[in-house]
């Protein structure tokens, strides 16, 4: 074969290579197209949030959970959030089950409470007498007067007359996320009284980590608990008073004699030095 002068062997041989290197760079390519590509990701919204109720007031039940628990978070008596949801047996949860909480003391989802009126609270309500028929008055200009002044609002342990459940020393206090309330030091049998007035809402040992529980209802937005006592002396739905003896210090379910002391809040832990009198 002449210099220059490509025989149809040697031109069938470079074109196999030609198309063999294509090849090579198109896979090549296509593995850096694929290690660049974003990963994919599953954005769709979880059912649950993480809040303990959901934005509509619906509370998703989780593994662990009783309906006493649940109550206690919410600031409800059990027996009104059974009612609201129509729980013929309030021991009997299922996880995913939806709870409506939100207004769960009034009239939900069609569930009036006339039909099962909740005991007295032992508290006196004085009626006010309907308004008369108003009398018109002649219009007068009405004069510019200076804004009052405005007082801080009276302590809260003031304004509702708490006092202490136990005299006993503070173990422990409140620290939000690590102890709901504040642990006082006691002997076995010590009285553990109520703080204010107002009725039962929960008297047991359902309640994981607190022992013999007496939890107390004193408004629509109040609720104080005693935990770990040795006896139990009042019943569910009995009205109590200031000061009304309504369990003997323990320890249950707790490694030594003490009363823990929590105030909730609309079901949410709140400092209860807040409410208590400075001694």
């Amino acid at each position: 074969m002449k210099r220059g002068v490509l025989t149809k062997t040697s031109l069938q041989g470079q074109t196999r290579t030609l198309l063999a290197g294509f090849a090579t760079l198109v896979f090549l390519g296509a593995c850096t197209t694929t290690g660049n590509q974003a990963p994919v990701v599953d954005r769709l919204p979880s059912r649950a949030t993480d809040s303990a109720v959901a934005k509509d007031g619906i509370y998703i039940v989780k593994a662990g959970d009783t309906l006493y628990s649940i109550a206690l978070d919410n600031g409800l008596d059990w027996r009104e959030l059974a009612r609201a949801n129509n729980l013929a047996d309030p021991s009997k949860l299922s996880v995913g089950q939806q709870l409506r909480v939100a207004g769960a003391t009034g009239v939900v989802a069609g569930v009036s409470n006339q039909s099962a009126p909740m005991e007295d609270t032992g508290v006196e309500i004085t009626p006010i007498a309907p308004a008369g028929v108003a009398k018109p008055v002649d219009a007068k200009p009405i004069e510019a007067t200076p804004a009052p002044e405005i007082k801080p609002p009276a302590p809260t342990a003031v304004t509702l007359g708490f006092i202490w459940p136990h005299p006993g020393s503070i173990i422990q206090g409140y620290k939000a996320g690590v102890n709901k309330g504040i642990d006082l030091a006691a002997k076995v049998g010590d009285p553990v009284v109520a703080s204010q007035a107002g009725r039962v809402v929960y008297s047991g040992n359902a309640l994981r980590g607190y022992g013999n529980l007496i939890i107390l209802k004193h408004d629509n937005n109040l609720l104080t608990a005693y935990a770990h006592n040795k006896t139990l002396l009042v019943k569910e739905g009995e009205p109590v008073t200031k000061g009304q003896k309504i369990a003997e210090a323990g320890q249950s379910d707790t490694d030594r004699p003490k009363l823990h002391f929590e105030v909730r809040k609309q079901g949410k832990p709140v400092d209860p030095m807040d409410y208590l009198p400075a001694r």
